[in-house]
């Protein structure tokens, strides 16, 4: 996985691209930006940490996170459709999920959320299980992933 090579793609196909990150803080953000050029194809980033802030910024329902919680596919999900529908973009990621120290028997230290919504096509989800590998560990698979999924979503059509 590439910033680069995700850059280049949606720049060809004239796409712009946005974030919603809970737990990575703006790191999914900062490597796309990282590339010079950027501004082409990079829209906005909107790092919603708290709920509040999921619900203000990019309209994560109080509803959906009472009945599933922060680290769930569901508000994964909002946060991908509230990034597109909050920017001039086609293509959002989202990621929410527990880096750690900690979790609890349910939701445990290195469960990740991602969502991926692309105009015109069905949003997807997925959870990803990375373990008690450490936070930064954690943020840092998680960004990896959130780009690969990037990445998967410009070279599909």
């Amino acid at each position: 996985m590439s910033a680069t090579e995700i850059l280049d793609r949606a720049k060809a196909k004239g796409w712009r691209i946005a974030t919603a990150e809970s737990c990575t803080g703006g790191m999914v953000a900062a490597a796309l930006t990282d590339i010079p050029g950027s501004s082409a194809v990079f829209e906005r980033g909107f790092v919603t940490y708290t709920n509040l802030a999921k619900q203000q910024m990019i309209g994560v329902r109080a509803e959906t996170l009472a009945a599933h919680g922060a680290v769930s596919e569901e508000v994964a999900r909002e946060m991908a459709e509230g990034a597109l529908a909050h920017s001039d973009t086609h293509l959002a990621v989202s990621i929410t999920g527990i880096a750690g120290p900690g979790g609890s028997e349910f939701k445990p230290e290195g469960r990740v959320c991602f969502g991926l919504a692309v105009t015109g096509r069905p949003t997807f989800t997925e959870t990803r299980e990375f373990g008690a590998i450490g936070r930064a560990n954690v943020r840092a698979a998680s960004r990896d992933h959130a780009l690969t999924l990037l990445l998967g979503a410009l070279r599909d059509e």
